[in-house]
């Protein structure tokens, strides 16, 4: 069912969004000025909660159907749950990096640098990874039947009756960060 596929794009998409965020707000930082530390904090928070909650399931829900249908060809894209962890700790590293600075601790502005966009490089490379190699495999091996057994374990698991409003908090947030972005942009000096 490429809907499935379409909508982890899709997510993809929304979380390129926050990344570009990100970088908007460490080239601000690279200039030697303030960036916003809300909208920072709040990507973060974002990341923290939203892929591990969310995203990373729905894609374990479709490499577990893959790795049960063609395990010798799933065997060879590589270990997304490992990939997932490793995204986190980088996250990890980013969240300490910023409170770091906030608590006024000495630390390079290039470490600083380094730390966030080895987390952002990361993220890109790892998404676009899935949609060259990982999801054209899955659409290619997937029987009708293993895409609605993914369906409904879908629906048991972000259906209205489990997590009502689940995809809207994070649509919510997401265009929340997105506006404060934007309001920071404005506010500061062309």
């Amino acid at each position: 069912m490429k809907e499935i596929i379409e909508d982890l794009c899709q997510e993809h998409r929304n979380i390129e969004k926050l990344l570009r965020v990100l970088e908007r707000e460490l080239s601000v930082f690279d200039r030697g000025d303030r960036p916003d530390y809300e909208v920072v904090l709040a990507v973060i928070d974002y990341f923290k909660d939203y892929p591990d909650s969310c995203h990373h399931p729905k894609e374990d829900i479709v490499a577990e159907k893959f790795k049960a249908r063609d395990p010798i060809v799933a065997s060879t894209i590589g270990d997304l749950e490992a990939e997932h962890r490793e995204g986190a700790r980088r996250l990890r590293r980013v969240a300490q990096a910023v409170e770091h600075v906030l608590n006024g601790q000495e630390i390079l502005r290039q470490t600083i640098d380094d730390i966030i966009r080895d987390f952002i490089n990361h993220e890109r490379q790892h998404m676009a990874m899935e949609e060259r190699v990982v999801f054209p495999a899955v659409l290619n091996a997937l029987r009708p039947e293993d895409w609605a057994d993914i369906a409904q374990q879908l629906a048991d698991r972000y259906g209205p009756l489990h997590q009502p409003d689940f995809d809207e908090k994070f649509s919510t947030l997401r265009r929340n960060i997105l506006k404060m972005e934007e309001e920071a942009e404005a506010e500061r000096p062309g």
